[in-house]
């Protein structure tokens, strides 16, 4: 018999909750129902605790967290359920080359541009939650951000464009 892995684990925290003292019980259920509740696990970032920057793309203004280390960079919109109309995540990174993205535990689908370092977008994809697909560029760039699903394309933001604001790349 095959069990994703959720599954998996889901059967194994109540066995393991099952076997608790009533007044353990009671505080790992209160702490689970708090993290479940924000969505976000244990040792993961907020989002109000990346660094942000203001991106301009033509008349938009994109309030944008920035993930310009590693650990940052791993986690990025994952966890998240929603983003705000001109939310996204810039992705930051010290080498011009292919950066390619997935969606595990990536709740909602999203938009990418890939950018060179001058901001100018190379390449634009859709990628659909919680998939391991990878989305690469045809370009070598220094950034990529993401915006919910159909942000670029409903915005008339297409490759050659150029975004604005972006910070040094590390």
């Amino acid at each position: 018999m095959r069990f994703s892995l959720r599954s998996l684990l889901a059967r194994v925290a109540f066995a393991v909750v099952a076997a608790m003292p009533v007044a353990a019980v009671s505080f790992v259920a209160a702490g689970s129902t708090a993290a479940h509740a924000q969505g976000i696990p244990a040792g993961a970032k907020r989002p109000e605790d990346f660094p942000h920057a203001k991106l301009t793309a033509g008349m938009f203004v994109i309030n944008a967290g920035v993930a310009a280390n590693d650990a940052d960079r791993e986690q990025g919109l994952m966890y998240r359920s929603e983003l705000q109309p001109n939310e996204g995540m810039l992705f930051v990174f010290g080498e011009n080359a292919v950066h390619c993205f997935w969606m595990k535990n990536t709740l909602i689908p999203l938009s990418i541009a890939f950018m060179r370092a001058d901001g100018t977008i190379t390449d634009i994809d859709e990628m659909e939650a919680e998939t391991t697909n990878n989305h690469c560029p045809r370009n070598n760039g220094v950034y990529a951000l993401e915006m919910s699903k159909g942000w670029f394309e409903s915005k008339g933001i297409k490759p050659g464009m150029k975004i604005g604001g972006m910070p040094a790349p590390q």
